[in-house]
């Protein structure tokens, strides 16, 4: 068991290890740089040069990416080449906000997805099930954006219920920042939960012709307790998996939903980064995005082992 899991971190860390490489590179092939940025159209090849030159942007690529591994290694994310100020400074509070709705989305999300999940699992070709699966389906072709837009032309456009920008001086009690929150937050929920609510039925039916669960229903075994006691542990690796990815999406993957509601999270600083081509700021939100995806992956590659009984055996 130790050493699979030791197995899992190697693997996790020659990921990221790899990432760095393409992030790097992918943001190396960018047009343009920050000195071009800052100088505006004022600039001449004179003042170019020697901007570059101050901000080491002279120096060959390779050696600009073993300087910026290491700082990235000791959490040294330098200076942005933009504004000046400090890249730990700039992410701190955008990634605050970030994990902070995150967090809100996936404590409503993930119980609710395992919820009905299990329902339309329990009653398989009911009305129940039949409505879960149409609207889940419905949901996963429809993008967020789409979504996003209905629920400001609703309920903010037309019944005037929420605020359509998620606002936030700092200085709102726990109810007004929630009633600017509720936008995105709805919307996040409804575009992660759809993805989780089919793998958790999905899973739990594939489960259930099992000889073992055939078994228990041969010796009159409730299908409730079926499925809570039996189905749903042996059902949890994929569930876990899914949820891990759509957890990772709430971190990495709303640049639109913060752009609509124009929510400062650390999403859209990474837009703003590109847009100013301030590459050690897009490098590191690059890198926390990935590390994301990688720890959450590895949480649940851990979870999935330990439910499961015949992956801790060797082969």
């Amino acid at each position: 068991m130790k050493t699979m899991v030791l197995q899992r971190f190697g693997i996790g860390l020659i990921t990221l290890l790899v990432v760095s490489v393409l992030v790097f590179a992918g943001t190396e092939i960018l047009p343009g740089d920050v000195a071009e940025i800052v100088l505006g159209q004022s600039a001449t090849p004179e003042n170019l040069a020697k901007l570059r030159s101050e901000l080491g942007l002279d120096k060959p690529a390779y050696i600009r990416y073993f300087e910026w591994l290491g700082d990235m290694i000791t959490f040294d994310l330098g200076i942005s080449k933009a504004g000046g100020a400090s890249i730990g400074d700039l992410i701190g509070g955008r990634l605050y906000n970030t994990f902070f709705m995150g967090g809100i989305v996936a404590v409503i999300a993930v119980p609710l997805s395992i919820f009905l999940g299990l329902l339309a699992a329990m009653y398989p070709g009911s009305w129940i099930d039949r409505v879960v699966t149409f609207a889940t389906l419905g949901l996963i072709s429809v993008p967020e954006f789409f979504i996003a837009t209905v629920c400001v032309l609703v309920l903010s456009v037309q019944l005037h219920w929420l605020p359509a920008v998620a606002y936030m001086s700092g200085d709102e009690s726990f109810l007004q920042l929630m009633r600017a929150l509720l936008l995105p937050i709805l919307t996040l929920v409804i575009v992660i939960s759809a993805q989780m609510i089919r793998m958790t039925r999905a899973g739990i039916l594939n489960v259930l012709h099992s000889p073992y669960i055939e078994m228990a229903i041969l010796k009159g075994v409730p299908r409730k307790r079926i499925i809570l006691r039996h189905a749903l542990f042996n059902a949890i690796g994929p569930i876990v998996n899914v949820i891990a990815l759509n957890l990772a999406y709430l971190v990495s993957g709303v640049v639109i939903i913060e752009t609509i509601f124009a929510y400062p999270g650390l999403a859209k600083l990474m837009v703003d980064g590109v847009q100013t081509r301030d590459l050690p700021l897009v490098q590191a939100c690059a890198m926390i995005f990935c590390g994301t995806y990688v720890v959450l992956i590895l949480t649940a590659d851990i979870a999935s082992i330990l439910s499961n009984p015949r992956l801790r055996q060797p082969k």
